[in-house]
């Protein structure tokens, strides 16, 4: 039986597909069947998503966003120091939180 997305367009490991749920969009990275009912996975994520709740993205429809998220190293180092100077002025203390039930 093949997998088909929310359209019956066939979903193919390798595809670029978005979740309608999320807009989530990725690569096709696995594909399985359980009792009739196809799983895609997307290549960022360990995540299994119904394949009927996917649309199949043709080459005009991938959002240019997509890419995005994966940041360069220089970028990731900015955030990461962004986040650990936020966090360092958060005050961490014992008489904050009492009890326990």
């Amino acid at each position: 039986m093949e997998i088909l997305d929310g359209r019956g367009k066939p979903v193919n490991v390798g595809s670029t597909v978005r979740y309608s749920g999320t807009g989530t969009t990725g690569d096709v990275s696995a594909v399985k069947l359980e009792d009739d009912v196809g799983w895609v996975q997307i290549d960022h994520s360990e995540i299994w998503y119904d394949s009927e709740s996917m649309e199949v993205l043709g080459k005009n429809n991938i959002n240019s966003n997509k890419s995005s998220k994966n940041l360069n190293a220089t970028e990731a180092l900015e955030k990461a120091k962004k986040n650990k100077k936020d966090l360092s002025d958060v005050a961490m203390g014992t008489g904050t939180c009492d009890g326990g039930g």
